[in-house]
């Protein structure tokens, strides 16, 4: 095989742009990333993620196919006046013209120049039997739309990148013709001449060999776009980064069709960290989880948890032999220091859970436990026992808090005490439902009786609660149920399994689950609310009755 040449072209530098040129980050969220199923992205949607891709020091971002739908006309038309990129470039994506059709005339290539973006991706067929078939026309003419294209776009002052689709595909097929569309787009012009695994079928070791000899034979500047079909789309863009290419495109959270394309995340950070490769502005990296979940916010899709450098369970640790090497080194179980992408290092407490996890998660808690042996054996042997009785402290962090304070402070955490609750669900004649809830409870030495009704038994527990307790309380007025969990763990029993209720409350500045197990769902919901309410008037700062 022959040894990877370095690109014979030049590439024209980028205007105002803190980042150099010779090597791309090219985001295709707004393009390829929204035909991921379940997205659909209204145009003030586009802009957003557009200004968020900017904050992030993405160099080019691919806002989609002006001409082919009102929406990404329109997109572009606003873009223009409505966004002050900082440092990227737009980017419109096309078609090279269509067969038969003069260059000029082809009303497709005039929406690309009415688009007025600065740099333009053309779509071009590099896989001969797609040539046959799909365009159908002949080898020669498809090469030919090719260099008419990019000759013409270039000639109007319009950087060009030519995406060459099922290349790799074509590549097996026919590799002369494959690479004779590579070299026909770099010698009509095109800066980048990007590798395309359409179908997502190809694994590293093969994209290093097909990336290495095209760009030998070629001389043309190589880029790389993965699809994910083979759960390989960052590691086969790393390993054209491995062969030569020096042009990633990627989508934010690998969103795209099918199973969705190359991380943006995984591959900066990976670029940054592993490879010593600056490819965003000085200080961006630390970005990384933030435009991760914003954008996950704007697509209304919940963020992935266990999702490389940014999910919320990228370094959180739950094995008390990891608990213990990390309260010597952290580095000794996380292969970077999780601030570096603007993530944290969390501890899961569970009964897997030892001493060290105990100690580590008072520390993260602000409760230094370091000398306290008794009392983290205490916590330790209450936790496996309520976890054996089906209470899970790994995804109700508040709820242990309150555990865990209990110990510290000899007594519970309370802010008021519960003299009886009860909840009543009337089945009428017409066929509705009716749901009613009783609450007695002392708060502040004064007994309160409140009713309230809901639509289920658990939203009248809540409201009833809420009246009870915002006349004495008024922090609960900003705190409200976001999410609601029931488990059966017990199947066998059927109708009379043990329930685990978690719930997620919000307060307007961050959220926090609670857990609750019993019997009856009822039951186990009370204890839930019972605990984030108790939960958000800690973190609220208000003292405990002391009564």
């Amino acid at each position: 095989m022959t040894d990877a040449l370095e690109p014979s072209l030049s590439p024209s530098p980028r205007p105002h742009s803190p980042v150099p040129d010779d090597f791309h980050v090219f985001d295709t969220t707004l393009r390829d990333g929204a035909q991921r199923e379940g997205i659909n992205l209204t145009v003030a949607d586009k802009l957003t993620i557009a200004r968020h891709l900017d904050d992030y020091g993405v160099g080019f971002i691919e806002g989609g196919w002006p001409g082919a739908n009102p929406r990404d006309t329109e997109f572009f038309q606003r873009a223009r006046t409505e966004i002050d990129f900082r440092h990227a470039q737009l980017v419109a994506f096309g078609a090279t013209r269509k067969a038969g059709v003069r260059v000029e005339d082809d009303p497709q290539v005039a929406a690309l120049l009415e688009s007025r973006a600065p740099v333009i991706t053309l779509v071009a067929k590099s896989h001969v039997r797609h040539v046959e078939l799909a365009l159908r026309t002949s080898p020669e003419e498809n090469l030919a739309m090719v260099r008419d294209t990019v000759a013409y776009l270039r000639a109007q002052g319009r950087r060009v990148f030519l995406d060459c689709e099922h290349f790799f595909d074509g590549y097996t097929l026919d590799p002369g013709y494959a690479k004779q569309v590579v070299r026909t787009a770099s010698e009509a012009g095109a800066d980048v001449v990007v590798l395309c695994d359409t179908n997502g079928g190809m694994l590293p070791a093969q994209v290093t060999a097909v990336v290495r000899t095209v760009l030998a034979d070629t001389g043309a500047r190589l880029g790389i776009h993965a699809q994910d079909d083979t759960g390989c789309a960052v590691a086969n863009t790393l390993a054209a980064v491995d062969a030569g290419a020096t042009h990633v495109q990627c989508t934010a959270n690998g969103y795209g069709e099918r199973v969705g394309n190359s991380n943006l995340f995984p591959v900066v950070a990976a670029l940054e960290l592993k490879y010593g490769r600056q490819v965003l502005p000085e200080g961006k990296l630390a970005e990384t989880t933030r435009i991760s979940h914003a954008i996950a916010e704007v697509v209304n899709l919940t963020p992935s948890t266990h999702q490389p450098y940014v999910g919320v369970s990228a370094f959180a640790h739950k094995a008390g032999l990891h608990a213990s090497a990390i309260k010597v080194d952290p580095d000794l179980y996380q292969h970077i220091d999780p601030a570096l992408v603007g993530n944290t290092m969390r501890m899961l407490v569970s009964d897997m859970a030892g001493r060290a996890s105990i100690e580590l998660k008072g520390k993260e808690l602000g409760i230094d436990l370091s000398d306290e042996r008794e009392l983290v054996g205490r916590v330790v042997e209450r936790v496996k026992e309520r976890e054996l009785a089906g209470y899970t402290y790994e995804a109700a962090d508040a709820s242990f808090e309150l555990l865990l304070r209990e110990e510290v402070e000899g007594k519970p955490l309370r802010y008021f005490t519960v003299e009886s609750w009860r909840a009543i669900v009337e089945d009428r004649p017409d066929g509705t439902h009716a749901n009613e809830a009783t609450v007695k409870l002392w708060a502040k030495g004064e007994r309160t009786v409140a009713t309230a009704e809901g639509n289920g038994p658990v939203n009248a527990l809540d409201r009833a609660l809420r009246v009870g307790l915002e006349q004495i309380y008024p922090q609960l007025a900003h705190m409200e149920l976001v999410d609601y969990k029931v488990r059966i763990l017990e199947g066998a029993l059927g109708t009379g399994s043990i329930t685990r209720v978690l719930v997620s409350t919000s307060d307007g500045r961050g959220e926090w689950s609670t857990v609750g197990v019993a019997e009856n769902v009822i039951a186990a919901s009370w204890q839930a609310l019972d605990d984030a309410y108790a939960y958000g008037l800690l973190r609220a700062g208000v003292v405990p009755d002391a009564g």
